[in-house]
């Protein structure tokens, strides 16, 4: 699905008295992937749709289908929804791409689509826990879950006692660690992002599995933000986290970060959330601190959002 939608942005940029596009494309963000089917079979065909939906200055959302060929049909399986950055190969600066001109009904109304979830990510991103305070509504749940902890016979802050069929969330993590090896890199000699996703997912369907104890099924993968680049060589540090359930739910939240042996500094690269379906009810997560708690309604946020996609 990446591979693809970058060949399409390429498509898209290319200008017709030069052979090819004078511009590098670069994925700035998974804004989402959501799976229309639970069964993806091994040995049926399967075809690749996509198209520019919308274009900013220097950024273009694209939209991918996957296909899969069935009882002589082919039905959906997954859509995705990337957005691309062009950069100039010299200069390394974002450039200037061709405008998207709407040339029917239908194409108004996709583009106009995209115009909206540009806003909805703004304002996302506007309203980040590590922006802006919780809100009302949100402090009173992260209250509720604190005094649903206490010790009613000592009512003390620092006794907490956790409530029937839950778990703590500092106990339902798990965390992995990569070696970042050439033959993984792309065309720009940086790690290719498609394999960080798939390391991310495969630590974040353990997370799940571990946590459900039973085998669950991705639901959707939301909001990637690829903050950094990642060299060939790179330890790559993965922490996956269960930080919101609901019935058979489960948000995952894997956190991905190079370590710098030089300056024995951590930098974040990426981070990713996944939404899990487990066969069963899964327990309550809990989280004891206030840390844990912003992870918590970060998770619950994801969720929401995912629910009224799907």
């Amino acid at each position: 699905n990446q591979s693809v939608s970058i060949l399409i942005c390429y498509t898209h940029t290319k200008q017709e008295m030069q052979p090819r596009s004078p511009l590098s494309i670069v994925t700035a963000l998974v804004d989402k992937i959501n799976l229309c089917k639970k069964v993806i079979y091994p040995d049926c065909d399967i075809k690749f749709t996509g198209n520019v939906s919308w274009v900013g200055k220097t950024s273009m959302e694209v939209k991918m289908h996957m296909l899969q060929l069935h009882d002589g049909d082919y039905s959906p399986v997954l859509d995705a929804t990337f957005v691309m950055v062009a950069r100039d190969p010299e200069n390394k600066r974002p450039a200037f791409v061709n405008p998207l001109v709407p040339e029917s009904p239908e194409e108004e109304e996709i583009f106009k689509q995209g115009e909206l979830n540009k806003l909805k990510r703004i304002d996302f991103s506007t309203a980040s826990l590590l922006k802006m305070a919780p809100t009302a509504e949100e402090r009173n749940v992260i209250h509720d879950i604190f005094l649903n902890t206490l010790d009613t016979k000592t009512v003390s802050f620092r006794s907490r006692i956790l409530p029937p069929n839950s778990v703590w969330m500092e106990d339902a993590k798990l965390k992995g660690l990569q070696i970042c090896h050439p033959q993984e890199r792309n065309i720009f000699n940086r790690i290719f992002g498609g394999f960080l996703m798939r390391k991310a997912f495969e630590l974040g369907w353990a997370t799940a599995c571990s946590y459900g104890c039973s085998r669950p099924f991705i639901v959707s993968v939301d909001d990637i933000m690829f903050q950094r680049p990642v060299e060939v060589g790179s330890l790559l540090l993965l922490s996956g986290q269960v930080c919101y359930t609901e019935k058979n739910y489960i948000q995952v939240r894997v956190h991905s970060e190079v370590y710098d042996a030089d300056t024995r500094e951590h930098h974040t690269t990426n981070i990713f959330h996944f939404t899990f379906m487990s066969e069963n009810e899964v327990p309550r997560i809990v989280p004891k601190t206030y840390g844990e708690s912003m992870l918590y309604l970060d998770g619950k946020r994801h969720f929401a959002a995912i629910m009224k996609e799907i």
